[in-house]
């Protein structure tokens, strides 16, 4: 089996759980095209690690979270990039 040169580091908590997730979701090339993604928190995550990796995304400039009425958020970035 070949491993990877630099193995990615396990994540320690849940807000690191919930950070991954998210960034392979925002990463991958089908996101990237539209700049737009709807994620709901999954059962196995923590609702604290969640609120809070939500309200860091939301606070980076250029990105536009909105609270969904399921309770997904849509995270978004297109009408900044189009500026």
């Amino acid at each position: 089996m070949i491993q990877a040169p630099y193995p990615t580091p396990k994540p320690r908590n849940s807000y690191e759980l919930v950070g991954r997730r998210l960034q392979g979701l925002i990463t991958s090339p089908r996101v990237q095209r539209i700049q737009l993604v709807e994620v709901s928190r999954r059962d196995d995550e923590s609702p604290e690690a969640w609120r809070q990796v939500i309200q860091d995304i939301g606070e980076t400039v250029g990105i536009r979270v909105e609270h969904l009425a399921d309770g997904a958020v849509r995270i978004g970035w297109r009408e900044y990039c189009d500026s």
